[in-house]
């Protein structure tokens, strides 16, 4: 099963080539640049801080959203043309259809995190900027995991992206929604509001916690290299549950 799914890695890839994806990248770069200097026009002081603080939040939204397009994009045009199809009419598993797709989106994300990193290291040149590019990569397969799933789940491309980017604002909020849930106004004596704080605490469980991925503040002030540590054992845990529900999902469908 490994040559297929290199194979199949190596398509999902080099369709990013083919579809100009590359340029995109570029110019999500280039807009860096141009992010960069414009806020350094605007700061009155800690300029340096300021150029890098705005451009990597804006970066950053960025990859994540170019990220569940191409996945997206690509996994419906697979559907739409009947390379799926194809593909699984050959002596391939589907679990290997699917670590192929994977395989070469995580490429994808790669190739994406490896230039804005190099932008980020150019505007912050500290060793705690290597964290920051770490966890953009790893938050961008993370990203790649849940946008397939959505992908294959859903048959509308509209779906799946509208679901993708509810999926990561509320991983990437819902620290903050469960501190508000806990918070002195909330008032557990009523029902409802018991009940809620509840569900948020589940979602809070079941969610990764996106927001200790990719810290702004890791370009600012000095971060030791263990913040990596949950960011990657995270990665880990739900990058296996997401191929999980993807290939219950995929061995279900029916051809």
């Amino acid at each position: 099963m490994i040559g297929p799914v290199f194979a199949i890695a190596r398509y999902t890839a080099l369709e990013a080539f083919r579809t100009r994806f590359v340029w995109l990248v570029l110019f999500l770069v280039a807009s860096g640049f141009g992010i960069a200097a414009f806020t350094g026009d605007l700061a009155i002081t800690e300029t340096a801080q300021t150029q890098a603080a705005i451009t990597a939040s804006i970066l950053r939204l960025a990859a994540v959203l170019l990220v569940i397009l191409f996945v997206t994009t690509s996994v419906n045009r697979d559907f739409s043309d009947k390379s799926v199809e194809l593909m699984l009419s050959l002596p391939v598993p589907r679990a290997g259809y699917y670590l192929g797709k994977l395989g070469g989106y995580a490429l994808v994300a790669a190739f994406t995190a490896v230039p804005l990193f190099a932008l980020m290291i150019f505007l912050s040149p500290q060793a705690s900027s290597f964290s920051w590019g770490v966890s953009l990569l790893l938050e961008l397969l993370l990203v790649c995991g849940f946008s397939l799933l959505f992908a294959f789940a859903f048959s509308q491309v509209t779906a799946s992206i509208s679901a993708s980017i509810l999926f990561y604002l509320l991983a990437r909020s819902i620290a903050s929604i469960q501190l508000m849930a806990h918070g002195p106004l909330s008032n557990q004596a009523e029902t409802s509001q018991f009940v809620l704080t509840r569900v948020v605490d589940g979602l809070a469980y079941l969610l990764p916690d996106l927001g200790r991925f990719t810290r702004t503040d890791w370009l600012l002030y000095p971060a030791s290299f263990d913040v990596l540590g949950p960011v990657a054992v995270q990665t880990l845990v739900y990058a296996l549950l997401l191929s999980g529900v993807a290939l219950f999902d995929l061995y279900r469908k029916n051809f």
